[in-house]
């Protein structure tokens, strides 16, 4: 038995993206940080929040690419030389990646006490019923 591509299935017409969007999933792994939660806040609604602890809205951006949240941190290089006698507060840059499914829309982000909230709302896809007439033989219209 040979395996298919899962674009290449012959029941799944039109889903060749779909292969393509597993393996960039699976690709934007970055590890554990910074540490989030996804959870669901209404039917239709959700929210990851990201653990950004010594980061400021200055230090985040948050874009949406070809249907990828990319949330990415980084700390300016202060002028002040500050010694550490113990760094427990990891600040270092990160890059976190979320693929939103279609209709999937940020409705907006906010900080509170060390934590970047993300807002996410998926519009409900209206049902379409479409009646497809049959023409006779070669007719073409």
């Amino acid at each position: 038995m040979t395996k298919l591509a899962l674009g290449a299935h012959p029941f799944l017409l039109g889903f060749d993206e779909l292969e393509r969007l597993v393996e960039r999933t699976a690709k934007s792994d970055s590890g554990g940080y910074p540490p989030y939660n996804i959870e669901q806040t209404g039917e239709s609604a959700y929210r990851i929040t990201l653990a950004v602890a010594g980061f400021s809205e200055g230090d985040l951006s948050i874009t949406v690419e070809d249907r990828q949240l990319v949330i990415r941190g980084r700390i300016a290089a202060s002028e002040d030389q500050r010694v550490f006698l113990h760094r427990g507060i990891a600040a270092r840059q990160f890059q976190r990646s979320f693929v939103l499914a279609d209709g999937v829309e940020v409705a907006r982000a906010h900080m509170e006490n060390g934590l970047l909230h993300i807002d996410l709302t998926k519009a409900l896809p209206e049902s379409v019923v479409r009646t497809i007439s049959i023409t006779r033989g070669g007719d073409q219209e």
